[in-house]
């Protein structure tokens, strides 16, 4: 008998290891806190719900507030705020604006819950990839509950309220009044919104009657309605509504050739909608009132500074004068502050971007005024005679454009020909850290350096800081801060906001202002800013940057302020651009119209000094001097051909630039004259006048 076989014994199996132990907690940790996330998710999504205004409460509540903009003298500059179009249906509105704006918004509407994955996961990506987030995955609900509950301020707590916000609103709402409450009440620029505003303000007609491609221009909008209007930029409307035609196409709404038909429509614009260059300023000035007042919601009346007839002069002024090729700018402050023009640019229609107040630019020798702010109050005074020879600074050294230098000049002729060698010397001496802090302390609010050709204006600037700082001068050395508003009401006639200057920040001692408006008026009367004489008391300075990328005059008359700019805003050369030239013109152009009612006021330029000024010097003369030639803010020599038609020429008459000439140049001792003598009858406008009525030799 065979012997049974013996039994195996059964193997145990090997115990799982440490790391298999631990990813299946934390596996089964995991799977309950997503569990636990999901069902408050869920009790959040649903409490959300019930807080929400129902469909009709939506439909009736304000877009937004409404904002009157007032003039100086009390007319509508413009009315900014909430549509008057009429509310359409989801039936009401074509099918091609539906399929327009959902196409290029949200794909994926018709699909996803409220917020959508696959575009949250798209924007993480390019968020990666370019290190920047660089698009957006809101949705159209998403978008639709920032309009209505939330702010714009980009922050996660924000988004998250978003996200739950959206979830709700899907939840309570089919996509059908989803959809209608978004294409009534989403902002389209201009003042407009929703689509039937936008339709009448756009294109004259109501929104019921879009064409495929208007629904395109106007589903464009949302992206970035200041941008992209048509009231702002049409080639840049038009550019975006391709991009919206060819979303159509992917998202199979209409064919190519459908498209290809609707590109080649000309889209006429309502003429309403081109806006005049008021915006410049309503752009600027109705931000601040953030600042100013807390009412977010009823509306209001705003009163500005504004003139609009200076406004049309500095349009006018602006237009005519910068050459074809260039932009320009131009503000205008009254003697407290207030704004009276602003121009940012050539057509507010082809460019929003306001050159006046959000440009950057080198001034060149208009940053002159704050070199000689700081000589004058080290304790310089005009008579004082300097040496315009070679310098040399650090390894820099400004020349003069024929190779040659003066000899001894006094320091009014510096600065009335705008020598640079005497401005790097007074850098030298002075310092330029104390020039750049006697900018600073006249408002300028840019970086400046101090490498020593800073004398010659190479930090950037603004032109509406650069204004101030002229201003303060004209105020006698008492701090100016430019000012667009007046008072802000409530319809009702509350007073919400109400502006008080302060005269109190004296920025340097009135009588160094007092020389310096004295050295600018010879600047004006016999120097580089001729082409700015009006006809009564101007003081003033040029600028002109290296290879003629910019151009400047910035003065005053008759207690109003006015800075001019002209230049490309890609910074190439502009032939025969300088200071003395178009920005000066379109200087005198403007403050002709911007003056005539204002009197003649004589400049107070004899003051009492301090007992260290005093000092006598009996050796002081006045002896005549070659007068320089022009060179650019490098120090590169300006040729013949290049200086500006009116710069006095070497040479020209034998006159002596002693305090006798200055007398009769800049009208001291003798009593005022009446600009409207001096006035050309109408067929002599634009003629040169006889040689012996020049203000030069």
């Amino acid at each position: 008998m065979a012997s049974p076989r013996p039994s195996k014994a059964p193997q145990r199996k090997a115990p799982p290891s440490k790391a298999a132990t631990i990813f299946r907690k934390l596996l089964i940790v995991g799977g309950a806190g997503a569990l636990v996330t999901l069902v408050a998710l869920v009790v959040a999504v649903y409490l959300q719900v019930s807080t929400l205004p129902t469909y009709s409460e939506l439909r009736s509540s304000p877009n937004g507030q409404m904002i009157r903009v007032h003039a100086a003298d009390g007319t509508v500059l413009v009315s900014l705020g909430p549509s008057y179009g009429e509310w359409l249906s989801y039936d009401e509105i074509p099918q091609v604006m539906k399929d327009a704006m959902v196409s290029v918004e949200d794909k994926r509407f018709r699909s996803h819950l409220g917020v959508d994955p696959i575009g949250i996961a798209r924007s993480v990506k390019v968020r990666l990839q370019r290190g920047h987030w660089a698009q957006g995955g809101s949705t159209i609900t998403q978008q639709l509950a920032r309009n209505v509950f939330l702010t714009n301020t980009r922050t996660f707590g924000r988004k998250a309220r978003e996200w739950l916000l959206a979830l709700a609103m899907e939840r309570k709402f089919s996509k059908d009044q989803i959809l209608e409450l978004y294409l009534n009440k989403v902002y389209f620029g201009g003042g407009s919104y929703g689509i039937d505003a936008a339709s009448r303000r756009f294109f004259g007609h109501g929104g019921d009657k879009l064409s495929l491609a208007e629904a395109a221009v106007i589903a464009g909008l949302v992206k970035a309605p200041s941008r992209y209007s048509p009231t702002a930029d049409a080639e840049a409307a038009i550019g975006r509504s391709t991009v919206v035609l060819n979303s159509m196409v992917e998202n199979g709404v209409i064919t190519m050739a459908e498209a290809t038909n609707a590109e080649k429509v000309k889209v006429r614009l309502n003429e309403d909608a081109n806006e005049n260059s008021v915006r410049y300023f309503t752009d600027w000035a109705l931000p601040q009132l953030e600042t100013l007042i807390d009412e977010t919601v009823e509306p209001l009346d705003v009163w500005t500074t504004l003139d609009p007839g200076m406004q049309k002069a500095a349009q006018a002024a602006v237009r005519a004068n910068a050459p074809g090729n260039a932009q320009g700018a131009l503000v205008s402050l009254d003697r407290d502050g207030a704004v009276r023009a602003m121009i940012g640019g050539k057509d507010y229609v082809t460019s929003i971007y306001n050159r006046a107040t959000q440009a950057t630019r080198q001034p060149g020798s208009a940053f002159k005024l704050f070199v000689y702010l700081s000589a004058l109050e080290a304790g310089y005074k005009p008579d004082d005679m300097v040496t315009d020879e070679p310098v040399n600074v650090g390894g820099w050294s400004p020349r003069n454009s024929n190779g040659r230098y003066t000899g001894s000049i006094n320091l009014r002729t510096a600065f009335t020909y705008s020598v640079n060698t005497i401005a790097a010397k007074i850098g030298q001496d002075v310092g330029t850290t104390t020039i750049a802090d006697m900018a600073r302390r006249f408002g300028i609010t840019t970086p400046i350096n101090t490498h020593p050709s800073m004398v010659l204006g190479t930090s950037d600037v603004r032109l509406i800081d650069m204004t101030r700082a002229f201003a303060s001068v004209a105020s006698k050395g008492i701090a100016v801060v430019p000012y667009g508003i007046t008072k802000v009401t409530s319809t009702g006639g509350r007073v919400l906001y109400r502006h008080e200057s302060d005269t109190s920040r004296v920025l340097v001692a009135p009588w160094v202002a007092a020389e310096m408006t004295d050295l600018m008026q010879s600047a004006v009367s016999a120097g580089t800013g001729r082409a700015a004489n009006i006809g009564r008391p101007v003081a003033g300075k040029t600028g002109t940057t290296s290879s003629n990328k910019d151009g400047w005059f910035i003065g005053f008359s008759s207690g109003l302020t006015t800075g001019v700019w002209m230049g490309r805003d890609d910074s190439r050369p502009v032939p025969g651009l300088q200071g003395g030239t178009a920005p000066a013109r379109a200087f005198a152009a403007f403050m002709r119209v911007a003056t005539a009612k204002r009197p003649v006021e004589q400049f107070e330029t004899k003051v009492t000094l301090p007992e260290w000024q005093l000092e006598p010097d009996a050796e002081a003369y006045y002896g005549q001097a070659e007068t320089p030639q022009l060179v650019d803010e490098a120090g590169n020599p300006v040729g013949p051909e290049e200086r500006p038609f009116d710069e006095p020429q070497p040479g020209e008459g034998e006159e002596q630039l002693d305090e006798q000439f200055y007398d009769r140049a800049l009208g001291r001792g003798q009593p005022p004259r009446d600009p409207r003598e001096e006035e050309p009858e109408p067929r002599d406008r634009g003629r040169e006048p006889p040689p012996q009525e020049r203000p030069y030799p």
